[in-house]
């Protein structure tokens, strides 16, 4: 098996340097590597050009953004499987792709999990059971942890109209549209850096979410999803107090049954 690790950078010099070791220091060499870079002038380019013959290819120009970026990866791709570690993000230790490539899978999609800090705690944990269309409604898969058949990034390429919700439209045309297979790992593949676009920018992402709905998904279908959504914000909200008021009933019960007993005495 064949990997391509894919780096979008654009003037993040720091947190580039932490991805290019990360990805270079990996025990399996079984991969090519990919950076594609918008153009930086903060020290970027030089960088890259000392790590230059470790890696397969790069290049620094203007592009449209972080899709048409990633798009550019993907068209240069070999690999069997393509995952993205964009700058300031990395793998999780030097083992990944090795324990990646001793798992025997045939999958479109194969996903592990993400560390967001020191503890090891994971952002957009998998589904419970089956993967469904409300999982995606309520969450997302992290690209970080994503490793994806070339061929099917080939097929639905990233929609570069978007700021910084494309992959996750890619998660939805994919496996609920086109019903593409996908695999959970127990493994950690990466750290997420929270100081990306996606992270920093919630309201973006809801709004390019619900545009992104609005396209794929028949009106009255997205309108159920939406009820959904909201009774389930409504049991949330409301859980907390009635775990209270169940805690005060079953002590009134307690003490009734109690003085029943003595009563009786």
């Amino acid at each position: 098996m064949l990997f391509t690790v894919i780096t979008i950078n654009y003037n993040n010099c720091k947190g580039l340097y932490q991805t290019i070791e990360s990805v270079l220091g990996q025990t399996c060499r079984n991969f090519e590597y990919i950076i594609i870079d918008g153009g930086s002038n903060d020290g970027s380019v030089d960088l890259i050009k000392e790590y230059g013959k470790k890696i397969s290819y790069w290049c620094s120009e203007k592009d449209r953004g972080i899709y048409h970026a990633m798009n550019k990866g993907v068209a240069l791709a070999h690999g069997d499987y393509c995952i993205f570690m964009n700058s300031g993000d990395r793998f999780y230790d030097n083992k990944v792709l090795d324990q990646i490539a001793e798992i025997y899978a045939e999958e479109s999609i194969i996903v592990g999990k993400v560390s967001i800090d020191d503890n090891d705690n994971i952002i957009s944990p998998p589904p419970h059971g089956e993967l469904t269309f409300y999982h995606l409604y309520s969450g997302a898969i992290p690209h970080q942890g994503a490793f994806i058949k070339t061929s099917l990034l080939h097929k639905y390429p990233y929609d570069e109209r978007l700021r910084i919700a494309s992959d996750w439209k890619f998660f939805v045309q994919t496996l609920i549209m086109d019903n593409c297979s996908i695999r959970y790992l127990n493994v950690y593949v990466a750290c997420y850096d929270l100081n990306g676009l996606s992270s920093s920018n919630p309201e973006l992402m809801q709004t390019e979410k619900q545009n992104v709905l609005a396209e794929l998904l028949p009106p009255r279908v997205l309108a159920d999803y939406k009820r959904m959504k909201q009774s389930e914000c409504l049991v949330q909200s409301i859980t907390p107090q009635l775990k209270i008021n169940y805690g005060v009933d079953k002590l009134l019960y307690n003490i009734g049954k109690i003085l029943l007993k003595i009563r009786r005495k």
